[in-house]
């Protein structure tokens, strides 16, 4: 007999696909047990509205903040993108993490001692090249969301957001309060998130006072009466950095809106732990 991998005659594995029943024969709720019903409604509404989102795209498994990061990401059928934005020495908005380029790239210094062209020459992992925040618009379709690193790429990214009517498909992301508030000065019916690490009740005064409308904050220490009062302020609440079951479990228990990952996995497994 062969198990749940065979082998052909030429030696080569063979995966053993689970068998799945057909849909008439899988189990439906019952259908004299409103309750029941209601309950798997319920279920099934709370797993449609949770958003997964990629992490720099996936960069658990490709290089983070490249083309090919992201292009995967919506390929795994991420929710959403997030990336991160800086200004090169003539005012491109590239897509990057660090201020410096010295650990995703073969280069050395901050990105603003270098030029869009001179950004280019560096290989940013697997033979990619540091994009730009319009060059990654065009390559997916997916809802992104884009973390700005202070007023001046603030400023940069809300020409781009208006001049290429992008207010409907890109959140703006920040730790800065101060970013935020240029934000929302320059395009005021933006949809903005205040991202924040080590914090305390007081991040939900900071969301209202910039006009955010989510926050993006750090599993490590989100509590449930944190999130039930972000929540009764309308304020949508994300997790990261969810790479975990244990940490998947957390945010779902917490009925968290959503996930920031690495990992496709995670979006795969989000959907049996509503």
């Amino acid at each position: 007999m062969i198990g749940r991998y065979g082998v052909r005659r030429s030696g080569r594995p063979v995966r053993r696909e689970p068998m799945i029943p057909p849909s008439h024969c899988l189990p439906r709720p019952d259908e004299d047990d409103p309750a029941k019903a209601v309950e798997g409604r319920q279920k099934s509404e709370t797993a449609l509205t949770f958003l997964t989102i990629g992490h720099r795209g996936v960069m658990g498994v490709e290089p983070e903040n490249t083309l090919r990061s992201f292009v995967r990401a919506e390929h795994e059928g991420m929710d959403v993108i997030e990336l991160d934005l800086h200004l090169s020495k003539d005012g491109a908005l590239v897509v990057m993490h660090d201020a410096d380029v010295d650990r995703t790239t073969d280069g050395k210094g901050p990105i603003s001692d270098f030029t869009l062209a001179e950004l280019r020459e560096l290989d940013a992992g697997q033979g990619e090249r540091i994009p730009v925040f319009e060059e990654v618009v065009d390559a997916v379709k997916a809802p992104l969301q884009a973390e700005i690193k202070d007023t001046a790429a603030a400023r940069a990214l809300a020409g781009v957001l208006d001049r290429r009517d992008l207010l409907d498909r890109v959140d703006i992301l920040s730790f800065h309060d101060e970013a935020l508030a240029e934000i929302r000065t320059l395009l005021p019916t933006a949809r903005t998130a205040l991202v924040a690490s080590r914090y305390g009740l007081d991040v939900i005064d900071r969301a209202h006072a910039v006009s955010a409308g989510m926050l993006v904050l750090n599993v490590r220490r989100l509590t449930l009466e944190l999130v039930e009062r972000a929540h009764a302020a309308d304020l949508r609440v994300i997790g990261w950095t969810v790479n975990t079951p244990d940490h998947l479990k957390l945010v779902r228990g917490l009925r968290l809106d959503g996930a920031t990952t690495d990992f496709p996995e995670i979006r795969r497994a989000a959907r049996f732990t509503a």
